[in-house]
């Protein structure tokens, strides 16, 4: 049930009754492909679901079909991503992945990536553990606490593999790492969430130039540039009309960017009619 906004305005309230909409017709997995999440459906234990979803969310820039080849290519070479790098040193991981490239990011880089997450594991046992370490009771959204984590990250991997995992302290709205955070977190038809302990009050909107582009049309921002301030912007909008789920509209907006057939102006259109338009 979508919590009350007794302070919401009409405009608004007609807005999230749309956006509600939008969302029981396009949240449903026949809408998923083409997108890296279908990758994480195959996976049933808990540790292979987070891992995967790190080294897709990583890996989720340049163009979709591209990404699903690299994203598949990368984990069917560890069809268990938890046993695998229990067991995997550096040197193993950089001779597996030697001859692995997407875009700009190389087999080493990749490699050292998940070699950081094996140290992580090694630690806390899964990254929700390591996740909830760097989080404060302080913190309004995610971002405070995946700066923590990247950094920590970083330190384990090396620079060489930091842009698969940025520092939104740094600036960039890191658009695939709060991806990453959406996958965990959230729970519903498309969203696998495997996290328990992180609220979905705290999560960022994954800050494509998709959605860029609605959320500027819809009046929620008027800055140029997609950075880490505009995404918190963008999501503080979102958050007025869903409290505990600011994010819960990205997958189904998005949707009018990525899949052919649907049409982004119609969509603009249907949104921006006045309060008490049907």
């Amino acid at each position: 049930m979508q919590p009350e906004c007794p302070n919401l305005p009409a405009e608004d309230a007609c807005l999230r009754d749309r956006l509600d909409s939008l969302y029981a017709v396009y949240n449903r997995r026949d809408y998923v492909h083409p997108d890296p999440i279908e990758v994480l459906y195959g996976y049933e234990e808990p540790l292979d679901r987070e891992i995967a979803a790190l080294v897709a969310s990583s890996l989720a820039y340049g163009r979709v079909k591209q990404i699903l080849r690299s994203v598949t290519q990368a984990l069917g070479r560890m069809p268990s991503p938890g046993r695998f790098l229990s067991s995997a040193d550096l040197p193993e991981l950089q001779d597996t992945f030697a001859d692995f490239r997407h875009r700009f990011t190389s087999g080493s880089e990749l490699a050292r990536l998940l070699y950081g997450i094996r140290r992580i594991l090694e630690t806390h046992g899964t990254l929700e553990s390591a996740f909830l370490k760097c989080t404060s009771p302080g913190d309004e959204t995610a971002a405070p606490a995946l700066a923590r984590f990247a950094r920590a990250l970083r330190v384990l991997t090396g620079k060489t593999c930091s842009p698969l995992f940025p520092d939104p302290a740094r600036g960039s709205a890191c658009k695939r790492s709060f991806l990453f955070l959406r996958w965990m977190v959230r729970r519903d038809d498309v969203d696998p969430g495997v996290w328990q302990n992180i609220p979905a009050s705290r999560l960022v909107v994954p800050l494509d130039t998709h959605m860029f582009r609605i959320a500027a049309g819809l009046g929620f921002t008027r800055r140029r540039q997609p950075d880490l301030r505009t995404a918190l912007e963008i999501t503080a909008h979102f958050r007025a009309m869903a409290p505990e789920d600011p994010v819960k509209y990205d997958f189904a907006l998005t949707r009018f960017g990525i899949r052919s057939g649907l049409n982004r102006e119609g969509l603009m259109r249907a949104l921006a009619q006045p309060a008490g338009r049907p």
